[in-house]
C-alpha cells in the first residue's frame, strides 16, 4: 500500500516505518496516525517481517509532537475521542505487538512523538536528541499514554516533574533516567536499532512474542503477571521451536527458528 505520510523500507526480516512529514517536523496528523495503524497491522501480520523499526526523516526530529492545528475547535467528547483512537490504534498496538519495534530518535521527540518512542519495546536516541511532554504549556496534558508509560520508565517523581514542568531533557538525561536504552552518534543510529533488532531476530519469534506479553502484564492494573507469565511459558512448550532450541543446544549447534 502507498502511504502519502510514511516510508516503508525492506532490509531482509526489518521494516522501516519512517514519519515522513519533514517540513512538519514529521508531527502526527490523524492521516499520519490513520497511516501508522494500516503499517503497524501490515507489518504485524506479514511473516516476512521480524521486527520494526520506527523513525523519522531528517536530523531535525522523530515526531516533534501531535499536529496541534487539528485540536482547534474540539470539545471535551472530541478530546476523549481524539486520545481513545490514538491510544487504542497505534501505541497500544505497537506496545502489545507480536514482534519487537524499536524507535530510533534522530531528533525532537516531544508530546505525541515521545509518546510514539514509548510506546516502542526499545528505544535507541542520538546524542543531540531532545525529549519532553510539554503538552501543560497549551493547556494540554498528555493524552496518548504518556502519563502511564513516562512513570513505568522513569518513576512516579520524575514523570511529575518532567510532565508538569514541561522541560525537555537531553538524551544523556534521558539514558540516566531509563528513558532510552542506548544513546550514539547521529551516523550510528540506525546501525545500533538494526544490531540490536537482528539480535533479537537470531531468537525463537514465538518465544520473544510470549515475552513481550509477559513483561507488559507488569504494567497492567489488574493482571497478574506472574499467571501471565506461567501461562505464557507453557505456551512455549507447544512450539517446534523450544524442540529445535533444546536439540540444538544438545548438539552444541546454532539453532534455525522458524515460528512454528
Amino acid at each position: 500500500m502507498a502511504f502519502e505520510n510514511l516510508l516503508i523500507e525492506n532490509k531482509k526480516r526489518i521494516q522501516y516505518i519512517i514519519i515522513n512529514r519533514e517540513s512538519k517536523l514529521n508531527a502526527l496528523n490523524k492521516a499520519t496516525l490513520a497511516e501508522l495503524h494500516t503499517a503497524l497491522y501490515e507489518a504485524f501480520q506479514n511473516p516476512e517481517v521480524g521486527g520494526i523499526i520506527i523513525t523519522g526523516v531528517g536530523q531535525k526530529a522523530f515526531v516533534a509532537g501531535a499536529d496541534i492545528a487539528e485540536f482547534v475547535g474540539v470539545d471535551a467528547d472530541g478530546g476523549r475521542d481524539i486520545a481513545r483512537q490514538g491510544q487504542t490504534t497505534v501505541f497500544d498496538m505497537i506496545e502489545n505487538g507480536n514482534k519487537p519495534v524499536i524507535a530510533a530518535i534522530n531528533g525532537f521527540a516531544l508530546g505525541g512523538g515521545l509518546e510514539l518512542a514509548m510506546a516502542c519495546h526499545i528505544r535507541v536516541a542520538t546524542d543531540h536528541a531532545k525529549m519532553g511532554l510539554p503538552e501543560v504549556g497549551l493547556g494540554l496534558m498528555p493524552g496518548y499514554g504518556g502519563t502511564q508509560r513516562l512513570s513505568w520508565l522513569i518513576g512516579k517523581g520524575r514523570a511529575m516533574e518532567l510532565i508538569m514542568t514541561a522541560d525537555m531533557i537531553g538524551a544523556a538525561e534521558a539514558h540516566r533516567y531509563g528513558l532510552v536504552n542506548h544513546v550514539v552518534a547521529q551516523d550510528q543510529l540506525l546501525d545500533k536499532a538494526e544490531e540490536i533488532l537482528n539480535k533479537i531476530l537470531s531468537k525463537a519469534p514465538l518465544a520473544v512474542a510470549s515475552a513481550i506479553t509477559a513483561i507488559n502484564a507488569a504494567f497492567h492494573p489488574g493482571e497478574n503477571g506472574f499467571e501471565t507469565e506461567i501461562n505464557e511459558f507453557s505456551k512455549c512448550f507447544g512450539t517446534k521451536d523450544i524442540k529445535e532450541g533444546i536439540s540444538a543446544f544438545l548438539q552444541k549447534r546454532k539453532p534455525e527458528f522458524k515460528g512454528e
